[in-house]
C-alpha cells in the first residue's frame, strides 16, 4: 500500500486579511510546518515531497478554535506551526493568522481537519 501524505494551512476567516496577506500567512505556515516535519520525521518529508507535496488551505473561524486545533494536533505528534503576524501591515503584532500542520499521512492529519472547509 503506498501511504498518502499532506500538509494543511488552516486560515482565520473572521480577521478579513487581504487575498495577498491571506497568501503570505498560507506560506508562513507551510514553510514553518515543514521545516519541524523535516527534523522530526525524515522518512515522512521525504515521502511527502516525492508524492507532489500535496497541500490543502482550510479556514478556521476564530483565535481560540485555531489555538485549540493547534494543541490538539501538537499533543498527536504531528508537526504544527501557529502563526503569528509581525504587525508590519494589515494587524495588530502577535495575531494570530494561520496554522501549519504536517505534512505527515493524509490519514493522521484528517482526523482533526476531516470536516473543516476549503478557503
Amino acid at each position: 500500500m503506498v501511504s498518502e501524505y499532506k500538509q494543511v494551512m488552516v486560515l482565520r476567516t473572521d480577521l478579513k486579511m487581504k487575498t495577498g496577506k491571506k497568501c503570505a500567512q498560507a506560506c508562513h505556515a507551510s514553510l514553518s510546518a515543514a521545516e519541524i516535519a523535516r527534523s522530526k520525521n525524515i522518512p515522512v518529508y521525504r515521502g511527502w515531497k516525492r508524492s507532489g507535496q500535496k497541500k490543502i488551505v482550510l479556514k478556521i473561524g476564530s483565535e481560540e478554535e485555531i489555538r485549540k486545533l493547534f494543541y490538539d494536533i501538537q499533543a498527536d505528534g504531528i508537526a504544527v506551526f501557529l502563526v503569528a503576524d509581525a504587525g508590519l501591515t494589515q494587524l495588530e503584532p502577535g495575531t494570530v493568522t494561520a496554522l501549519g500542520i504536517g505534512p505527515d499521512l493524509s490519514s493522521k492529519i484528517d482526523k482533526f481537519c476531516k470536516e473543516m472547509k476549503l478557503l
